[in-house]
């Protein structure tokens, strides 16, 4: 009897060392954590609390509503964030093989009810309402696409990759970008198309079908232009910017003149913070989503928009290490795809103010108002950790 009670007490301390072993050992996911990226992810996410409190705080003040409502509503959506990226490093990234088409087909499901039930708000039926919740499937299907197809060439990685899996990820991108072109929502549509890229380029398909890729994309473009996909205005505002000198700026090149002006009155220093007189007379539409870029030029000038972008810089280049590093092509691919989504959307967003890009509506990530998407790129972060904490094991 001693000896089975000993035998009993070896394993249950066994056991108790591998746990240790595992969550603090040198392998151990809880110490790897990359503090880099997770500061400059939450850094930028409170600068957007402060720029979108400048931007909306005097407009709220004359019309006697709390000041502070669209911040509060912003660090609502910071909180869930957080508590999703949490969540999300627990468990190992592998899983999410599995996982990922359930991901998907939820994320298709959402985006069809959308076309139903979904709210019109600004001329895009992108909105679900559940009761007091309010949020854009669109946003979440990002992060569901990236590890649809990361798990795809996953199972492929022994293959050479050619038309067959170009046919693949055109197939699985297009019913997304299909169901959000109906809202009509464009600026998320070249997102999609994006995110396909990337993952396709890292998964290093052939050169010749990633061109035939862009081709098709710039096809596909002209052709939803042609066919009175979207509205008059909208057309305006996406083809403005080819040729600003006969835009009418008093029409569909006013949010970008306006933008301009506002970028341009910041100089090298800014008029200060709360000072932006552009921002407080409200000059620029959208200044606290779409252009919220505007408010920190003209408020913190050059510098501080340097600054912000050189942050952004630091968490794309922390992205592309954790791709490099990852111990297999599922990790690789997912954070390709997290970096792509990003890159391009803060490529267009902050073109789209200074006149170089079309306004396709698309948010600064971490920075715009917008808690769904400020949650989507949360949990894109939580890939990005999942991946470099199980790097070693």
């Amino acid at each position: 009897m001693a000896q089975i009670v000993y035998g009993d007490d070896q394993a249950g301390r066994m056991a108790r060392e591998a746990l240790r072993a595992n969550w603090l050992g040198a392998a151990a996911p809880v110490r790897h954590i990359d503090w880099t990226l997770l500061l400059v992810s939450v850094g930028l996410s409170a600068f957007s609390l402060l720029m979108i409190y400048s931007a909306t705080f005097q407009q709220l003040l004359a019309r006697d509503a709390d000041p502070a409502f669209f911040m509060r509503k912003q660090a609502v959506g910071l909180a869930i964030g957080l508590a999703v990226m949490a969540s999300l490093v627990l468990f190992d990234y592998r899983f999410l093989r599995v996982w990922g088409p359930v991901a998907y087909a939820g994320s298709l499901l959402l985006l069809g009810a959308v076309l139903m039930l979904g709210e019109t708000i600004k001329g895009a039926q992108s909105w679900l309402s559940l009761g007091p919740l309010s949020f854009q499937p669109s946003e979440l299907a990002k992060p569901a696409l990236i590890i649809m197809l990361a798990a795809l060439f996953h199972e492929r990685r022994e293959e050479a990759l050619g038309f067959r899996a170009l046919v693949e990820a055109l197939a699985l991108s297009s019913v997304p970008m299909l169901l959000i072109l109906r809202q009509p929502d464009f600026g998320t549509f070249m997102v999609f198309v994006a995110t396909a890229f990337g993952v396709l380029l890292m998964a290093r398909v052939r050169v010749r079908y990633m061109a035939a890729l862009a081709l098709i994309g710039v096809l596909s473009i002209v052709g939803a232009l042609q066919m009175d996909l979207f509205d008059q205005y909208q057309v305006e505002r996406l083809t403005s910017f080819i040729n600003p000198e006969s835009a009418d700026p008093q029409g569909a090149y006013f949010n970008v003149h306006q933008a301009q002006i506002a970028i341009g009155a910041g100089q090298i220093a800014g008029q200060g913070l709360f000072e932006g007189s552009q921002t407080h007379l409200e000059y620029v539409p959208e200044n606290h989503t779409d252009f919220i870029f505007t408010v920190v030029g003209e408020e913190l000038g050059f510098l501080g928009s340097a600054a912000m972008l050189a942050a952004f810089a630091v968490l794309l280049w922390r992205g592309l290490r954790i791709a490099a590093l990852s111990r297999d092509t599922f990790g690789t691919l997912v954070a390709g795809g997290v970096v792509a989504t990003l890159a391009f959307q803060l490529f267009i967003n902050v073109g789209m103010t200074i006149g170089i890009m079309p306004v396709t509506g698309l948010p600064l990530p971490f920075v715009s108002y917008g808690p769904t998407s400020l949650i989507a790129s949360f949990i894109m972060v939580g890939l990005l950790q999942n991946v470099h904490m199980r790097r070693f094991g």
